[in-house]
């Protein structure tokens, strides 16, 4: 038997004698199914099309791991090395013999975590190549485990996989979405430093202790990570003005203005 990827999200579906007839994370609306239909592959086919893993060094103990040509929706994984382990954060629907001597060389691996089902790829897989490391779902999106396997350990709230690393419900795209926390990752960082501490004075007006620590996703210099700076500050400032515009009015309806 075999366990299909399906082509547009790129999650691995558990084992069966031929393709599978949906795929639920496609289904959902959330994704989406291509006008053509769903379309399955394995790894063995995958590989026969030319496609490799590809690993770029973003800063110190920090690789970014993807597949070229990229499958599914361009998923990329994270490689964080600690010295309590390494740990991938995130996945993708690819893994061949050279993309695990590379994380074997740096170190293994020592648990998978993911910030949400579209992000599930073949970690399956990626768990089984290293002594079946311990994958890390939060119990809200347990349904969205399209192959289960004994290596997969539910979770909620907040939980500390290794040594340095924090594993945060937080919510979001999905009602598990989380994120990792890494303690000693992006030291130096200035604009991190600022939204950080804008974010973490927001959560303590509710009451609320918050520390976060940004991984990032791609290389400096990188289009899309100069994308990805703009739309949080966007946000943060969408988010200050409508607070603040709500506050003027209530304080206006308090005064008997409107």
């Amino acid at each position: 038997m075999e366990a299909y990827i399906c082509r547009t999200c790129g999650v691995q579906q558990a084992e069966s004698e031929g393709p599978p007839s949906h795929c639920p994370i496609c289904d959902d609306e959330r994704q989406y199914v291509p006008r053509g239909g769903q379309r399955w592959v394995t790894l063995t086919a995958l590989r026969g099309e030319g496609h490799r893993t590809e690993l770029r060094e973003l800063e110190p103990g920090l690789t970014g791991i993807g597949a070229d040509p990229p499958v599914g929706i361009g998923q990329r994984a994270l490689l964080v090395q600690t010295p309590a382990g390494n740990f991938l954060w995130d996945c993708f629907g690819f893994i061949d013999d050279e993309g695990i001597a590379a994380v074997q060389a740096r170190g293994g691996l020592q648990g998978i975590a993911m910030s949400h089902p579209h992000f599930y790829g073949v970690c399956v897989e990626w768990s089984r190549a290293f002594g079946d490391a311990p994958i890390y779902i939060p119990t809200a999106d347990r349904q969205w485990v399209m192959r289960p396997d004994p290596a997969v350990k539910n979770w909620n709230g907040v939980v500390e996989p290794l040594a340095g690393l924090t594993l945060i419900q937080s919510g979001g795209h999905f009602e598990g979405s989380a994120v990792l926390h890494w303690a000693r990752g992006a030291a130096g960082d200035g604009a991190t430093g600022v939204i950080t501490a804008a974010f973490t004075n927001a959560f303590k007006a509710q009451a609320k202790a918050l520390t976060v620590e940004t991984v990032h996703p791609f290389a400096s210099g990188d289009a899309h990570g100069l994308i990805l700076f703009f739309v949080v500050v966007a946000t943060l400032i969408s988010t200050l003005a409508s607070q603040a515009i709500l506050f003027a009015t209530g304080k206006a309806v308090m005064d008997g203005k409107l």
